[in-house]
């Protein structure tokens, strides 16, 4: 299997405000908020999710803490090769893609 980008990183964090307040102020990245109370760090083409401790959005690691990241990777491949590779691997799949994830890159 060949992973083609990054898609986005989530992470999740203790403290929202602080935690956008930092990645602002440090390293210049902007604040984006969307879908009601969800917020994003975007930076050039990339961006990174963030989940808030406890108020989790789904799809989202199996036991998300504070500083945990969740990684969304693009591949060219048919999903069902990608799954069939990751099988064969002996790498467990908590989760398959929606077709509505697929398309909207979620």
């Amino acid at each position: 299997m060949k992973i083609d980008s990054l898609d986005y990183l989530v992470l999740t964090v203790d403290n929202m405000e602080k935690t956008c307040e930092f990645y602002q102020k440090a390293l210049g990245m902007e604040i984006h908020r969307f879908d009601e109370g969800r917020n994003a760090l975007k930076f050039g083409i990339q961006k990174i999710n963030l989940h808030q401790k406890g108020n989790e959005f789904d799809p989202k690691a199996l036991h998300p803490m504070a500083g945990s990241e969740d990684l969304c990777f693009i591949t060219s491949e048919k999903i069902a090769e990608a799954i069939t590779h990751l099988q064969l691997g002996n790498i467990s799949i908590e989760e398959v893609p929606s077709s509505e994830q697929m398309q909207w890159g979620l």
